[in-house]
């Protein structure tokens, strides 16, 4: 299903004022409903080699499997739909890559990257995630993380030993514990949510919400009405106007209209005869 009329797409990402490269990247295909955003990490150019391996992998492997996936398919084992099969796999698939690159050229030793994803279909959104980059949702002037950092500060806070608020003022709320290219394997959360038209989307690196709190991202979404663009530029000027400490980088979507699976014409023609 091609989205490129139901979603609306800004991204903007930047070095900050503190780095001397930049090692976000983002991506997206509409065509299949694929949006992404890695921050990578680690030695000489490392981290920027990560996060593009990453987002090019997963776009790679998803133009591959989306287009054959039929209206409606479940993966009987899981229960989930096929889209967010596809986009755990990407993500695996990914991590091999980076992992291999990294384990056979010394210079880029020990780089890693996080990853958040969103595949659009069928109304509703499957989110695939490992790291502490981030998507939120704003709908009906609520801003809800609709992920769950991986980091060792968002364990303390699960476990009571901090609050959210304590947690923004910690010498330790970049220590992930969880990233592609590490390990030879990775853990990834995947889940999946109905989309509603006028929902807007925001993944963003952990360089967008360690200098802005959610209230302020929440503001500049209803100031500036659905431009996307707009809203993409303000949050990361605001970001450097408060230090620009890392990387910061921000993919907007706004869905426009509902987007259901139409039946193929092999499963009317099924339907007609049985």
């Amino acid at each position: 299903m091609n989205l490129k009329d139901t979603l609306e797409v800004a991204g903007r990402t930047d070095k900050g004022r503190v780095r001397s490269s930049n090692e976000d990247y983002i991506g997206e295909e509409l065509e299949i409903g694929v949006v992404a955003l890695a921050d990578g990490m680690g030695g000489y150019r490392g981290g920027e080699i990560a996060s593009a391996i990453a987002i090019n992998t997963i776009l790679d492997e998803l133009r591959q499997t989306i287009p054959g996936i039929g209206p409606g398919e479940i993966d009987e084992s899981t229960g989930y739909s096929r889209q967010s099969i596809a986009a755990r796999e990407s993500v695996i698939k990914a991590n091999q890559t980076i992992y291999q690159t990294s384990r056979s050229q010394a210079q880029f030793q020990g780089m890693g990257t996080t990853i958040v994803l969103g595949v659009f279909h069928n109304n509703k959104i499957t989110v695939a995630h490992v790291g502490d980059s981030r998507m939120y949702r704003f709908r009906d002037d609520e801003l809800k993380t609709i992920t769950v950092d991986h980091t060792l500060l968002q364990e303390l806070i699960d476990r009571g030993l901090y609050t959210p608020e304590e947690a923004r003022e910690s010498l330790n709320k970049n220590l992930v514990t969880r990233a592609l290219g590490i390990e030879s394997t990775v853990a990834v959360d995947i889940h999946e949510d109905v989309v509603f038209p006028g929902d807007i989307f925001l993944l963003c690196s952990d360089g967008l919400n360690d200098m802005i709190e959610d209230k302020e991202i929440k503001v500049a979404l209803k100031a500036f009405d659905g431009n996307l663009g707009e809203t993409a530029d303000h949050l990361i000027e605001k970001a450097n106007e408060r230090g620009g400490k890392d990387n910061v980088s921000a993919l907007l979507i706004h869905a426009l209209k509902a987007f259901p699976d139409k039946p193929s014409w092999r499963s009317k023609l099924t339907r007609w005869f049985t």
